[in-house]
């Protein structure tokens, strides 16, 4: 299944993604974990039977004596050898085919074949230097057969892997049996070349269920002023930070919160000093009892306790992330010092998702399972009370308009979605309810170029598109996208009109909405330009030419 999806802009990727690089520690991690491998695997193999020890006794006997019946094997060939000789010198009337034997065997001169060296040996069989041979070439690039070839098939796969400006690229949080991975997927728009194309371009293996993403450009390594850098939430409670130029990474560049494995075996080392008792005694205490829990590991200062459910990047603020997780609470983490800057514990329930204002960078807005919308300025973190907006079921998504933002669009679990006015205060009824699905809506997202145009998902495996113009909605397509229940879906930036969905059948899927006729109508009516664009400059390039 597909999680969650994010859009990575254009241009934030690089070209060519490195490969990724073993440290020091990583490579010491993997030795010290292959040695604990194998000291399993011995101890698992002391209790082989008596039986099988015999038989590889038996084996290493016959092996041992396997020189000494070659060099018996090698003597009688002589033998046999020279008595053909003296056979033949006897009779003294060699039949022609006979002489052409003796002369092959003469050539091959199997008598000295222990002596020479192997360039010679090679050298005669195969013909000697009057012949070179397929040993002649010992550059293979001096072969003529193979000049201009040696490096084709790699350029190919250069060329296949590179990607291009014009590439749009998504990223997906994808689990299947017990395997989670964070894929990045090359959509390539139609175009002069061909038609669309959408394929995964490069994955990492995570370690837990991904259940949240979100891309971002700052470094928490320092290292540069700009990266690639996807954040994953997951049922673990940390957040990982990975390269998305790195190729086949196994570790994240950093983890916000999570669990803190240093401090837990570091109490579990003191816990077994202390104990003291026999070796018995000891060995019995490792013996895990049946049934019984794992033992808890603590979190570091300032993480989650429990899944992280919900991520939002500020793109204003670009060192600051915010989180909403499974313990009822929003944090909003510096990701350059990789550290909890505050802590909010406004909702009574699971929170599931956030967002930014994308016009008062400070104003966050949070939605949980206490059926309750919150928005909160960041300026004053620490305020008695947070404005809050009572929904009708658990809140599954929520986003601000960005072209009207001060409005805010709430996505419930009985798939009613509902639009509130910050303005209006807390509390204040909706602007519009629209029963978008017959199901939860668990997506939803606004066209960026287009005032009014408004997508939303559901697990009733559909992808709607309405116009919310002037606060009343109407729906202007509906799409199965063949990705089941949908539970992820965005909008691209880089083309607006373009979305990108996710769901319980693995894959990712694109639609570009312009293809709907009433989609088509309405943004020609509203935003030409966008409609223009969106065409590839057809039309602006006939009105000049009829000019």
């Amino acid at each position: 299944m597909i999680s969650a999806l994010a859009w990575i802009p254009k241009g934030a990727a690089k070209a060519e993604p490195e490969q990724a690089e073993l440290t020091a520690e990583e490579l010491e991690a993997m030795k010290a974990a292959a040695g604990d491998d194998a000291d399993e695997e011995e101890d698992a193999g002391s209790d082989t039977s008596n039986d099988e020890e015999d038989s590889d006794s038996d084996m290493d006997g016959a092996g041992d004596g396997g020189e000494e019946d070659e060099a018996a094997a090698v003597a009688r060939a002589r033998a046999v050898a020279a008595a053909m000789k003296s056979n033949q010198a006897e009779s003294g009337a060699a039949s022609a085919g006979g002489d052409s034997l003796a002369a092959a065997m003469a050539e091959l001169d199997m008598e000295h074949y222990d002596s020479e060296g192997d360039e010679g040996a090679a050298a005669r069989i195969l013909g000697g230097s009057g012949n070179p041979g397929m040993a002649f070439y010992r550059d293979p690039t001096a072969d003529p057969l193979l000049a201009g070839n040696s490096d084709s098939d790699t350029d190919s796969e250069a060329e296949a892997f590179r990607l291009r400006p014009d590439d749009l690229l998504i990223l997906a949080a994808r689990n299947e049996d017990d395997l989670s991975h964070l894929e990045v997927w090359v959509y390539e728009e139609a175009d002069e070349r061909g038609p669309a194309n959408l394929y995964v371009h490069h994955s990492l293996m995570l370690p837990a269920f991904p259940l949240s993403v979100a891309w971002l450009d700052c470094d928490p390594t320092g290292r540069r002023e700009r990266a690639n850098i996807a954040a994953v939430g997951s049922f673990e409670p940390g957040i990982e930070l990975w390269d998305m130029d790195v190729v086949d990474a196994v570790e994240p560049l950093c983890t916000l919160g999570g669990a803190d494995y240093a401090a837990a075996r570091a109490a579990a080392e003191a816990g077994g000093d202390g104990a003291g008792g026999s070796g018995a005694d000891k060995k019995k205490k490792q013996k895990k009892k049946k049934g019984a829990a794992a033992p808890e590991v603590p979190v570091r200062p300032g993480s989650h306790t429990d899944a992280v459910l919900g991520l939002a990047w500020n793109s204003a603020f670009r060192n600051v992330l915010a989180s909403a997780s499974a313990d009822k609470t929003v944090k909003v983490w510096d990701v350059a010092t990789q550290a909890c800057q505050h802590t909010l514990s406004h909702h009574s329930g699971k929170v599931q998702s956030v967002a930014w204002n994308p016009a008062e960078a400070a104003v966050l807005l949070s939605g949980g399972f206490d059926k309750r919308a919150c928005v909160m300025d960041m300026r004053q973190p620490d305020a008695a009370s947070v404005p809050s907006w009572a929904v009708s079921a658990d809140v599954e998504a929520l986003a601000w308009d960005p072209h009207t933002p001060t409005q805010f669009v709430v996505a419930t679990e009985d798939g009613a979605v509902a639009c509130y006015d910050a303005r209006q205060g807390a509390g204040s009824a909706p602007l519009f309810t629209l029963a978008a699905h017959n199901k939860a809506t668990c997506a939803l997202s606004f066209c960026p170029a287009v005032p009014g145009l408004m997508a939303t998902a559901s697990t009733d495996k559909k992808v709607k598109v309405w116009s919310v113009r002037e606060g009343k909605p109407s729906l202007l397509a509906t799409q199965n996208l063949n990705v089941g229940a949908v539970f992820a879906m965005a909008y691209c930036r880089d083309s607006p009109l373009t979305l990108a969905a996710g769901g319980a059948a693995g894959t990712v899927s694109v639609w570009d909405t312009l293809s709907a006729a009433a989609v088509a109508e309405y943004v020609q009516q509203h935003a030409p330009e966008v409609a223009v664009a969106a065409a590839g400059g057809g039309a602006e390039a006939a009105g000049g030419a009829d000019q």
